[in-house]
């Protein structure tokens, strides 16, 4: 019997320690974290599907881990499970940009002609926009899905302990066969990884029951607006290298002013609060195996570096976490022969 470690209780290690379980029911995994749900920095987030803040992660890479994800949110909204729900997003941008590589993956994928847009424009009081796509996508709030998917490893006989990871060196002499490493931004601490830095996201959830449309404005200046099931996300900001975890008051003035600009009747809305969360950014996604400085017989999966992607990318890089243990484990059988 195997004896697995899952550094870390946001959905990546959730994602990966599910699948590692449901494929090898008889390993003994167990989730190591600092924080678990509702205190997480995915937490607060909207919990929208859609691909961002990637950098130069492989085209064909976040189509495959973004399809698996999207399928999977379609069960859930099919079975009414963890906040799941279907809707109708339009993305627009100030400049003409390719068409995205995941664009095949959701529903309804449409390019926007001149028509359309000048109506979208007049809708949404954004004259400066000059291309826009429109598709039909899902959000599913982590405080919804981590909730979710630490039932449904409860249920296969996981274990959590709240314990903070300072180092995986730290980890060479403990009893576990493998180390799945989903530590976020404490990667750049644990591995450590300089490329990993933090990107802030502040955004604001507000009560505007009558938004039932996602609109994301893809420019360095833009704003979005993304309705949850009890609550109206407002956004929002993605500042690099930036660890400030306060609320930061022009940051609460440009997400106000640009969104009441988009949708005037948002000036009359009540706030219920403000969040701030650090994205675990980095120049790709790493998701590959490796092994411990000081016990190379300890097998290491790296999972981490997801960006504003994790919810949209979690279940499909957790399949691939399991293919890279299956291969390993194969590899030592044969050479045991």
């Amino acid at each position: 019997m195997k004896k697995v470690l899952i550094i870390g209780a946001g959905v990546s290690g959730l994602g990966s320690a599910i699948r590692i379980k449901e494929k090898f029911p008889d390993f003994k995994v167990t989730i190591a974290t600092k924080d678990i749900t509702p205190n997480t920095t995915g937490d607060g987030s909207a919990g929208l599907w859609g691909p961002f803040i990637l950098g130069s992660t492989p085209d064909d890479k976040v189509v495959q881990w973004s399809r698996e994800t999207h399928d999977f949110f379609l069960y859930l909204w099919r079975e009414g499970l963890a906040g799941s729900c279907l809707i109708p997003c339009l993305r627009v941008d100030k400049t003409k940009n390719p068409l995205p590589s995941w664009k095949h993956v959701v529903f309804g994928f449409k390019e926007l002609n001149e028509v359309e847009l000048e109506v979208w424009k007049s809708i949404y009081s954004m004259d400066d926009i000059q291309s826009a796509f429109s598709f039909v996508t899902f959000t599913c709030e982590p405080k919804h899905l981590l909730k979710y998917l630490m039932d449904r490893f409860y249920k296969l006989g996981g274990k959590i302990v709240q314990r903070e990871i300072k180092s995986i060196d730290n980890l060479s002499d403990e009893d576990y066969d493998i180390i799945i490493n989903c530590s976020g931004l404490g990667a750049k601490y644990i591995v450590p990884d300089p490329k990993v830095i933090p990107v802030r996201g502040q955004v604001a959830r507000v009560k505007a029951p009558w938004i039932y449309h996602v609109l994301l404005d893809e420019s360095d200046d833009g704003n979005y607006i993304i309705p949850n099931t009890d609550t109206v996300v407002l956004g929002g900001t993605h500042q690099e290298n930036d660890f400030n975890t306060n609320i930061c008051k022009e940051d609460s003035k440009f997400i106000r002013q640009g969104c009441e600009h988009i949708v005037p009747g948002l000036k009359n809305i009540e706030t219920l609060f403000e969040w701030v969360g650090l994205r675990p950014g980095r120049d790709s996604v790493r998701l590959e195996s490796g092994s411990m400085r000081n016990n190379k017989s300890k097998l290491i999966i790296h999972n981490y570096g997801h960006g504003g992607s994790g919810v949209t990318l979690f279940w499909g890089c957790a399949r691939e976490v399991v293919d890279i243990l299956t291969s390993a484990l194969d590899e030592t059988s044969k050479s045991k022969l």
